[in-house]
């Protein structure tokens, strides 16, 4: 680590005492002075000299504002229900899902496939080596028909069953 000069010294204070963080510090050092400092030699520096620098407060973040007790609870999402099988009884038309496993399964995964969900929507699901589930060719940001997912995964339980994993 550089020696610096006493002047050196006062600006780093100075510097810290404006609110300057470590970056700030180290980067001002260089351009200034032409002296290189690590990350590391930096904060021994200031650790050394005794600057310590000033944190910048954090935003605080507003508690939520609980609902009065008078007030009625809104009203619950009648698209979600942590109940699949209500889900799918719920639904006025009957739900498809055609799921199938291709004959050799894709790099990297243990058995794979082609599922066509209700509304049309084809993809590839793949069972990856750590068992975790992907589905790859849908459109960015896809999600199935919330009725055809338990569906899905009855199919994909079945299938995996009969493949013997």
């Amino acid at each position: 680590m550089s020696q610096l000069t006493p002047e050196q010294l006062a600006h780093v204070e100075q510097w810290a005492s404006e609110g300057a963080n470590l970056n700030e510090v180290q980067d001002r050092l260089k351009k200034e002075f032409a002296i290189n400092l690590t990350y590391l030699d930096a904060r021994l520096l200031m650790l050394d000299i005794g600057v310590k620098l000033k944190e910048k407060p954090k935003p605080v973040e507003k508690p939520a504002v609980a609902p009065a007790v008078d007030a009625p609870l809104p009203a619950e999402d009648e698209t979600w229900n942590e109940n699949f099988d209500d889900a799918t009884a719920d639904s006025t038309t009957p739900c498809e899902v055609k799921l199938t496993a291709d004959e050799i399964a894709i790099p990297g995964a243990l058995i794979s496939g082609k599922v066509t969900f209700s509304d049309g929507q084809t993809a590839s699901w793949f069972l990856d080596q750590m068992g975790r589930l992907g589905l790859n060719g849908a459109p960015q940001g896809y999600q199935p028909p919330p009725a055809d997912v338990p569906l899905f995964q009855q199919q994909l339980d079945g299938l995996l069953q009969k493949s013997g994993f």
